[in-house]
């Protein structure tokens, strides 16, 4: 069965250009691209100093994305993992995602294995924690304590070969790193990732559309634009590139309807995005 199957050898490294390239591709997160560059850098020149017997101080690679929901932290964290392993920091570049359900258990004992199991996965690789604040006691029997000492007790033990990226909205990640000593003194990289513009999102329908083989009627173009604009109106509940993409799955829903009642639906059809498709999604509502 499948017990004796020897465990699959992790994927080579890639080349630095083809992932640099890759995340200059991404539409916005200026800020956030920056920083990445720097990184890479910083640890190119440390291994640099390390092969001609120089002093190296530690090089912390553990970090904290801010930001809100459908910003880009999990895209940029698989990256980062796969980067780092290019870099030779880790042994294979997978991204293990966890939340708070996902360490901590209900009964005593319970989460120190629980963690150490999602641990042991992402070894080689990055742990990325989503709203890790949520692991804050919420109460004085709250096992969200013992996730985390667990957590900060591999990132001491596996120092080698673990990253940890512990990711949330701002002000709460900020909080949350700054409520423990232990935490503090190990995350000291922030990336700030910001809401998309009206531009970058607009920019990412246009990519979706093209990776996906539609074409947009000028019509449909400018409707697209408008409704971004007036969903985006209410803020965080829209969600930034996950709203861009719930949309465009709304609006290809219209389209199916439309072309079900053609007779014939040519090539040209099946990629044609309409105003009257947007129009129609812009009436169903979320």
């Amino acid at each position: 069965g499948d017990a004796e199957r020897p465990e699959e050898a992790p994927p080579p490294p890639e080349k630095l250009e083809d992932l640099q390239a890759e995340l200059a591709g991404y539409i916005g997160l200026g800020a956030v691209k920056r920083e990445v560059e720097n990184l890479i850098n910083m640890v190119t020149v440390h291994q640099m100093r390390r092969k001609n017997d120089l002093p190296v101080t530690d090089l912390s690679l553990h970090m904290v994305f801010a930001g809100n929901p459908g910003t880009g932290k999990t895209t940029i964290a698989r990256l980062m993992a796969r980067i780092y392993h290019t870099l030779g920091i880790l042994s294979k570049g997978q991204l293990v995602e966890v939340d708070r359900g996902g360490l901590v258990a209900g009964y005593v004992g319970q989460t120190a294995l629980k963690t150490g199991k999602a641990i042991e996965k992402a070894l080689g690789g990055v742990l990325f924690i989503d709203e890790a604040y949520a692991l804050n006691g919420r109460s004085e029997n709250d096992f969200g304590q013992e996730a985390i000492d667990t957590i900060l007790k591999a990132m001491e033990d596996h120092r080698d070969d673990l990253v940890v990226i512990a990711a949330g909205y701002d002000g709460l990640m900020e909080d949350f790193i700054h409520s423990n000593p232990g935490l503090e003194s190990r995350f000291n990289r922030f990336l700030h990732f910001e809401d998309y513009t009206l531009e970058e999102m607009t920019a990412i329908f246009a990519m979706q559309c093209k990776r996906g083989c539609y074409t947009l009627e000028t019509e449909a173009e400018e409707q697209v634009r408008a409704f971004l604009q007036e969903e985006n109106r209410d803020g965080v509940s829209f969600g930034n590139a996950r709203g861009v993409r719930n949309l465009f799955e709304r609006i290809l829903v219209q389209q199916a309807n439309r072309l079900a009642r053609q007779e014939t639906v040519s090539r040209e059809d099946l990629m044609a995005i309409t105003a009257s498709d947007v129009a129609a999604a812009r009436n169903t509502g979320a």
